[in-house]
């Protein structure tokens, strides 16, 4: 599966994130266990959230290519919330979250940032994600305003800094499925915001 790589910056800046393609040995399965191990061994050699997204990136790439089990794996939006979370992998006291995750068609997700790295690549379906930055005033240090937005499709990838602040859209007629992972959250810097009313809460 091809597809652009995008970085998001803290600021809200979407870019086309240059990442080294490494030559994929697809002769072997590349399994969610290799994939997972892979990825601790870059949480433990790059402490730089950008280095780690980047070297995170192909490792990714070589995934969605090579298993092909994820495009048969059952997630499907719930039909009460819109949207619905598979956890792929998940374990206490270590510092890394895989899931799927699918939304329904229409179905937008709160203006939020994650408060630490996280990646989406997106399977199916196509995704709006618009980007805003902080623009505190005296009056309301919440504030933020948009800076723009980027239409993933299957195959995109995208990287976003702890403080990058974001909403999803799945648009068309068809739910959007996605892989996504993150890091450790640092939930007293994770935030749910209120353009209208210029706040932010812990989400």
């Amino acid at each position: 599966m091809t597809g652009q790589d995008w970085f998001v910056t803290n600021d809200g800046r979407c870019n086309a994130f240059e990442v080294a393609s490494d030559e994929q040995d697809l002769t072997h399965p590349y399994r969610l266990y290799r994939f997972l191990t892979d990825l601790e061994d870059v949480l433990n050699r790059i402490a730089d959230d950008r280095l780690r997204l980047q070297a995170i990136c192909p490792l990714v790439r070589k995934l969605l290519i090579s298993s092909s089990w994820l495009q048969i794996t059952p997630v499907e939006p719930n039909s009460e919330t819109g949207w619905e979370v598979l956890t792929l992998y998940d374990e206490p006291f270590f510092p890394l979250t895989v899931q799927l995750v699918a939304w329904a068609p229409g179905v937008a997700s709160p203006i939020h940032n994650h408060g630490c790295w996280g990646l989406v690549a997106l399977l199916s379906g196509q995704e709006k994600n618009t980007f805003w930055q902080r623009s505190p005033t005296a009056e309301f240090p919440d504030r933020i305003e948009a800076v723009g937005d980027r239409l993933l499709n299957p195959g995109d990838i995208l990287c976003l800094m702890p403080d990058a602040i974001h909403h999803v859209e799945a648009i068309g007629n068809q739910p959007t499925i996605s892989l996504n992972l993150y890091g450790e959250t640092n939930y007293d810097q994770r935030f749910e915001f209120d353009p209208i009313q210029n706040t932010a809460k812990n989400f």
